[in-house]
């Protein structure tokens, strides 16, 4: 097979995966991208990459799509990295501003506040860089290694996985790892088996990406604690879910 490109997402949440990735040897001939959220799934889109950790809010844009590992980018309670920030309680949110990292997190929290919250908030879109730029604003979706620092500047966050969790009683997936067709099968299992050898060595990631963890974050109790790496029945469920909702 010709070489493998792979586009994955540039977070702490994803380090384990990188790391096994780069450092577990089951892979050999291949090429990693690292981006925002968004990215991965053009990335995927344009054919720049064979298989990507893609969003779940883009996967309706693809019309076949396969899932290809036994790991996603998961929940079962509170995750903190993907937050709605605001100067107001909920009931008094009129304009929300929406994170340009991330299309799943916008998506979950206009089905939040429509089914959930029952509130009816104006949505923006902001542009790139622009969602730790300016914390003034009213109410803001912020995910990602930013938010570490990000909450501290406002007096109301809400936990967007953990609100699902709430509405639903499911786990909430963010992304997952797919291809546009079939992969072989000795690159799928290569691929499980690198992705399971970061997951299970937490602090050589930790050791490995010393010097890129965002501070004020207790790193290895986030790996460890607040991303559910599993893809299981539960959060296929969950998923399915969700994509009903869009």
């Amino acid at each position: 097979m010709k070489t493998l490109n792979i586009s994955a997402v540039s977070y702490l949440n994803t380090y384990p995966f990188v790391y096994g990735i780069q450092q577990s040897g089951y892979l050999q001939d291949y090429h990693l991208y690292l981006e925002v959220p968004s990215m991965c799934a053009e990335r995927l889109k344009s054919g720049e990459a064979d298989i990507a950790l893609v969003p779940v809010g883009a996967l309706p844009d693809f019309r076949n799509y396969y899932f290809i590992s036994d790991y996603c980018l998961g929940a079962v309670k509170k995750v903190i990295t993907v937050l709605l920030l605001s100067h107001k309680p909920l009931e008094k949110i009129k304009k929300v501003y929406l994170d340009f990292d991330s299309r799943t997190s916008a998506k979950l929290v206009q089905i939040l506040a429509r089914s959930f919250w029952k509130i009816e908030p104006v949505f923006e879109r902001l542009k790139p860089g622009q969602a730790e730029d300016d914390t003034e604003r009213e109410a803001m979706v912020a995910i990602g290694d930013k938010t570490f620092v990000m909450r501290e500047k406002y007096p109301y966050s809400y936990d967007l996985a953990d609100e699902w969790i709430r509405f639903t009683g499911m786990p909430f997936v963010f992304a997952v790892w797919v291809s546009l067709k079939p992969m072989p099968i000795e690159v799928v299992g290569q691929l499980n088996k690198a992705l399971q050898y970061g997951i299970k060595n937490i602090d050589g990631t930790l050791d490995y990406f010393r010097s890129k963890l965002p501070e004020n974050a207790d790193c290895r109790k986030y790996l460890t604690q607040n991303i559910s790496y599993t893809f299981d029945k539960a959060k296929k469920e969950g998923l399915n879910l969700f994509l009903s909702y869009l």
